[in-house]
């Protein structure tokens, strides 16, 4: 997300850094980029002209003129008010509410809503330990139901059967009453979608806000329809009272001009933005994080959340182990690391959070960090015999012939993988007598490796 607007804002920051006098033609210039950048990423014009005048007000003041690094202050001042567009804090859930909590969630058909209530109930079921029932009220989509309820058996939650001939507010009014009984504390309700905003739409879901009383009310609204989704959410913003917006598809959205006015136009919080296709793909949105990621600063505090949720801890600590009593890092654990990292989101999802990154033009990148990698590196790995993934050395060229002909790969990638199994191997080796130190100022608080091969 926000690939190509990461690339242009950094590019332009870049030349504002060290900067040890601002002139009103500098500021000019930073501000006309910037807007280049924010249209090209399709953003609501009124929410770019909005963030250029606040900016333009502080760099034009005293706050900068005088600041003994005014390149830094400018830096700052322009990250500080895309946070302010964009909502400031991530804003929760209210859950504080008498249980069941009822969640509504609104949008047009095709932005994800049915596949983001599984996600939510997930999440709620994860992270907070609510308990959690899912319902359709999407009436005209028998597939939808089915979808929910395949869904909800998925990720062991709670669901409320209904039926094409069943009225939405009934539907929804059972499923309250189903939870109250089983003393099940939050019920979600997805509902039914159009391909545009018409009267019938708007005047069923108001009918069901009416009946249900939902605490929360999130609109859900892809957000690689740009602009138009902020537009969306405005109009469903002004028919229903909003509680918060979720984005979904993100990972797609290169350019998160959504991301950028949905807040602005609606005055709504987003509060989550999925991140993939898999269940546990939604993350809640921290504005800080994002604008961090945006102006190529990466979001440290959002990578190191992944890796504590979703390492293997105990496998971890059984590398860590063997390596430090000298047993060496074979090709099993090589393929452990590269199963980790699938887990969290892919090299290039991990990537973008890493610091200057934004920095690197968007075909590098694509080139660099095919996530197709992990999964043809981990055939290469299946296709080897046992002894082969203990001792590597015995891989010449008879057996990389047959394990790229079992891997469906060829014998560059077997070299590829190799060489980057035995860079790494060199890292842990480092490691294990005690040269972490050392090693982390020999490449200058880079990534260790040629990550460069591994990643393409």
């Amino acid at each position: 997300m926000f690939n190509a607007l990461s690339e242009k804002l950094s590019a332009t920051l870049h030349k504002l850094t060290g900067q040890g006098r601002i002139t009103e033609k500098n500021i000019t210039d930073t501000l006309k980029e910037i807007r280049e950048a924010l249209l090209d990423a399709d953003v609501a014009l009124s929410a770019v002209k909005h963030v250029l005048n606040d900016i333009k007000k502080r760099a034009l003041g005293q706050e900068v003129l005088r600041s003994l690094s005014p390149g830094q202050t400018l830096i700052k001042i322009i990250h500080d008010e895309l946070i302010v567009v964009m909502g400031q804090k991530n804003e929760t859930l209210n859950l504080a509410a008498q249980p069941p909590v009822v969640i509504l969630l609104a949008g047009l058909q095709g932005s994800g809503k049915t596949t983001t209530a599984a996600k939510l109930a997930k999440f709620l079921q994860e992270t907070h330990k609510k308990s959690v029932l899912l319902t359709s009220t999407d009436v005209y989509r028998p597939a939808a139901i089915l979808q929910l309820e395949t869904l909800a058996n998925q990720i062991e939650a709670s669901f409320h059967p209904s039926s094409t001939h069943d009225s939405p507010v009934k539907i929804a009014e059972a499923a309250l009453a189903a939870a109250k009984q089983k003393s099940i504390e939050v019920v979600i309700i997805d509902t039914a979608g159009r391909l545009h905003i018409d009267k019938e739409m708007m005047d069923e879901i108001k009918n069901l806000h009416k009946a249900v009383s939902p605490t929360e009310t999130l609109f859900v609204v892809d957000s690689m329809t740009g602009q138009d989704a902020a537009k969306t959410a405005q109009a469903f913003n002004e028919a229903l009272p909003l509680t918060g917006v979720i984005l979904t598809k993100t990972d797609g959205d290169a350019r998160g001009g959504a991301a950028l006015s949905v807040r602005y136009l609606t005055g709504k919080p987003i509060k989550f933005m999925g991140v993939g296709e898999k269940i546990d793909a939604l993350s809640p949105f921290y504005p800080e994080r994002i604008v961090s990621r945006i102006l190529g600063r990466g979001d440290i505090v959002s990578l190191v959340e992944s890796v504590q949720s979703s390492v293997d801890q105990e496998k971890a600590a059984k590398i860590a182990k063997k390596i430090q009593k000298g047993r060496g890092f074979d090709l099993e654990d090589f393929k452990s690391q590269l199963q980790e990292m699938k887990k969290m989101g892919g090299l290039s999802s991990l990537m973008d959070k890493l610091p200057g990154v934004g920095a690197v033009p968007q075909a590098v990148k694509e080139k660099m960090m095919g996530d197709k990698s992990l999964t043809r590196f981990e055939a290469i790995i299946n296709s080897m015999t046992p002894k082969e993934r203990h001792f590597p050395d015995l891989i010449n060229g008879s057996r990389k012939r047959r394990i790229a002909q079992g891997s469906g790969t060829s014998i560059q990638d077997i070299n590829q993988l190799l060489k980057q199994f035995a860079q790494m191997q060199k890292m842990f080796k480092k490691m294990s007598k005690g040269g972490l130190s050392k090693m982390m100022r020999q490449f200058g608080g880079k990534l260790p490796g040629d990550l460069g091969g591994l990643l393409g």
